[in-house]
């Protein structure tokens, strides 16, 4: 074993060598000379320095034990350390070893390795990236947010705003300066294991959600104390196989890439995100790590992005093992980094710095190309403020796993909860109701969360926050024993006391089913069918037969197949991912403390071989009686009901003509015609009545969210204009065309014509 570093050395140097820093470098960082400190100090700088800065490791690589089988409780070793850091110069790690640490731990961590990467002759810092995907999840006892899909049902981009900024205050508090968050692949295809990872299917939708988040990571600057750098993923075209499996191949062509996949992640460029993570899998039959077209001419040259391209997990050595374009390792280096690569996320091996440098040694790769790749890493560095300051103490964040931030994750679980079917108002439930509650999802907090949740799977209870309630300890806790009595019924896939949950059924008011799935991440979570388990759709048919109410709640990343219960089902419930309160927001939305106001932001299909998303194209409607009812989900896109009703009238349009420059203004009066307050989305849409490539249906063009207190009315303004109503046309380029075009707001209609 090597021997362990002096921890408590390595913690007293650099405290005392930052806290002797001038108080203004705690502060906002001057941006305008990066540049030339990024030049003086590659001047400085030998090739072994270069190449090591273009490496990332995983801590496994630093730590005592074996990767995935690190020593427990963990801990840095020396000599690994001495190794990658000052032999091999690596300019930036990744990960946790297996599990969530504390956030003590995590500043433990840091300190050693910033301590010994001082000791080079650079003292060029370390960027320490982590999966912050819903929260700072890999620290215990940090806030733990909703689910991306479950933010895009909120339909709120405050919410994802404030879930950004309090993430990047709790994961600077972790003395970590960058996440691979968020998500801008569109969740196109219910069978894609990670749609929750996703805004939804909407472009309009996703971009503006990922927007917020991002600013919300960034701020206005980020190397303030209290934010972090954002990372895009995954460009490009990750989420549409033609499987829905994970890292399996997508065919996409031109157009649709542009209309569909390229405009999240240029909103979030424009808004200044600062790094990006590339897709792992194939695209048109080419590796993305490899596509110097996608890397460089559209990412860089047209797209305009400045900052540091990422690889994901280990995809440069899939490149021979997997997708079989290089002969080897080596080889596959070069075609990456001439594709575009600035750094690899190796991360369970040393050789990628060594057959770097080989290769520009070699003149296989030029030394000017490693510089431009080490100037955004070394600028990011900067503009991080991790020269003077690469992590702050613990005691600056007074705020962290605060019950501040815990109430924000409530809201914006509440919010996302989505009243998908109410019979007979049988929603909200009475106080006094007794209440069975069943399914495999009812009593895990674990579904409630997620994957990325303290585990890569998410699914080891273990390292559950402490204090936090499943569905129906939240429930019991609210009503008490004598109302709510509970019975698994089921695992996820087998039935367990199925008749008991029946029987108790005939002595309720009500019973609530929880379905859904076991938590998952990335490829474990490949579906060959959206059919739930028959031992859950059993579970819902036996308790049905007690002739007594039946709620679903659905507790889950992706929309699984209902088709078969849901008649059985008075009401139905869309808790998504709802995180670490989600239990909590479930249960104020039955008993009706809080109104639910979510939407769905994906399509929820009725079959698993109908996969349609809303703004499907007109030839798409053909059923195969040859009329043009085909497109029949489950439940469509925005759809969510609520307590209260909303009433809509007067759509009006003050031009019925829009040309090259202008703009329609549409308004459009929303009334709270119920008895209780309510927040509702306003969603416009427009159908372009003909054009040179077949139209969507219809597309969501703007939306607003509003809270209208009982018979209080408003009077909403949009705007529409001719780069609103543009698509890109059959030479791949954006193109607005003359015509008629419907605009559509719930049940109204109005239309204008665009004139070139």
């Amino acid at each position: 074993m090597q021997p362990r570093f002096n921890i408590l050395a390595a913690i007293l140097l650099l405290f005392t060598l930052t806290q002797c820093l001038p108080s203004q470098r705690q502060g906002k960082v001057k941006l305008d000379d990066i540049d030339d400190k990024v030049k003086a100090l590659m001047k400085t700088m030998t090739l072994e320095d270069k190449v090591g800065e273009m490496t990332q490791l995983s801590i496994d690589m630093l730590s005592e034990g074996n990767p995935y089988n690190l020593q427990e409780p963990h801990q840095l070793a020396e000599g690994k350390m001495n190794e990658a850091l000052l032999t091999l110069r690596v300019g930036s790690i990744l990960n946790a070893g297996g599990h969530a640490y504390t956030q003590e731990h995590w500043h433990e961590i840091m300190n050693t390795i910033q301590a010994v990467a001082k000791k080079k002759s650079t003292g060029i810092p370390i960027l320490y990236g982590i999966d912050a995907i819903h929260g700072t999840n890999y620290t215990i006892d940090a806030t733990l947010f909703p689910q991306q899909i479950a933010l895009a049902a909120t339909w709120n981009p405050d919410l994802a705003h404030e879930t950004g900024k309090i993430t990047a205050y709790e994961t600077r508090a972790s003395a970590i300066p960058w996440t691979f968050s968020p998500v801008l692949d569109m969740g196109r295809d219910a069978r894609w294991p990670r749609l929750w990872e996703t805004f939804g299917e909407d472009v309009l939708l996703a971009s503006r959600m990922g927007v917020a988040m991002t600013k919300g990571y960034q701020g206005e600057n980020v190397g303030y104390p209290e934010k972090v750098a954002a990372c895009m993923k995954h460009f490009l075209g990750y989420s549409v196989t033609l499987t829905g499996k994970d890292r399996t191949q997508a065919w996409v062509s031109d157009v649709q890439l542009r209309e569909y996949f390229m405009p999240t992640f240029q909103a979030a460029i424009d808004a200044g995100a600062k790094t990006i993570m590339i897709n792992s899998g194939e695209m048109n039959g080419i590796p993305v790590h490899v596509n110097k077209h996608i890397l460089t001419d559209l990412l860089r040259n047209e797209m305009g992005f400045k900052g540091v391209v990422l690889t994901d997990w280990e995809d440069i050595k899939y490149l021979f093992s997997r997708h079989r374009v290089a002969k080897n390792y080596k080889t596959a280096i070069k075609m990456a980094i001439d594709a575009g690569i600035d750094m690899s996320m190796v991360p369970m091996d040393l050789e990628f710095p060594v057959l770097l440098k080989e290769l520009v040694r070699e003149g296989k790769i030029s030394e000017a190309r490693i510089d431009e790749s080490v100037h955004r890493i070394l600028r990011l560095k900067y503009e991080l403020n991790l020269f003077d300051m690469p992590f702050y103490s613990k005691e600056r964040y007074p705020d962290f796993g605060s019950d501040k931030h815990a109430e924000a994750s409530l809201n914006a679980a509440r919010e996302a909860i989505t009243l998908l079917k109410n019979e007979k108002n049988i929603l909200p439930l009475a106080a006094d109701s007794k209440i069975l509650v069943t399914g495999p999802t009812a009593n895990s907090l674990n579904c409630l969360n997620g994957g990325w949740t303290h585990t890569w799977q998410g699914d080891d209870p273990k390292y559950n926050t402490t204090g936090k309630l499943t569905f129906v300890e939240a429930l019991t806790e609210k009503l008490g024993k004598e109302q709510v009595s509970y019975v698994e019924g089921t695992t996820f896939d087998e039935a367990k006391d199925v008749a008991k949950a029946a029987e108790m059924a005939k002595n309720m008011d009500v019973a609530i089913v929880c379905l859904g799935e076991m938590t998952y991440t990335e490829k474990p979570g490949d579906l060959d069918d959206l059919d739930l388990p028959e031992a859950q759709y059993n579970l819902v048919k036996e308790v049905a037969k007690a002739g007594k109410p039946v709620i679903l709640v659905l507790i889950e990343g992706r929309p699984r197949i209902v088709r078969q219960v849901e008649p059985l089902a008075d009401g139905v419930l869309m808790a998504y991912l709802p995180g670490d309160e989600g239990g909590q927001a479930i249960v104020d939305v039955l008993l009706g403390e809080v109104n639910p106001s979510g939407k769905l932001p994906v399509t929820y299909p009725r079959y698993s071989n109908s996969l349609l998303t809303y703004d499907h194209k007109g030839t798409d409607r053909i059923a195969r009686d040859f009329s043009t009812n085909a497109f029949n989900p489950q439940w469509e896109f925005g759809h969510g009901l609520s307590y209260t009703d909303f009433t809509y009238k007067d759509l009006h349009l003050d031009f019925r003509e829009l040309r090259a420059g202008g703009e329609i203004t549409v308004t459009v009066t929303v009334t709270n015609s119920g008895n209780q307050a309510g927040k509702e989305v306003v969603q416009l849409y427009v159908t372009d009545k003909v054009a040179s490539i077949t139209p969507s249906v219809k597309r969501l063009r703007d939306f607003q969210k509003i809270n209208l207190k009982p018979k209080e009315s408003k009077v909403l303004k949009f705007k529409i204009t001719p780069e609103d109503i543009a698509f890109v046309g059959q030479d791949s380029k954006w193109i607005t065309e003359e015509g008629e075009f419907d605009v559509q707001v719930a049940g109204l209609t109005a239309n204008f014509f665009y004139m070139d």
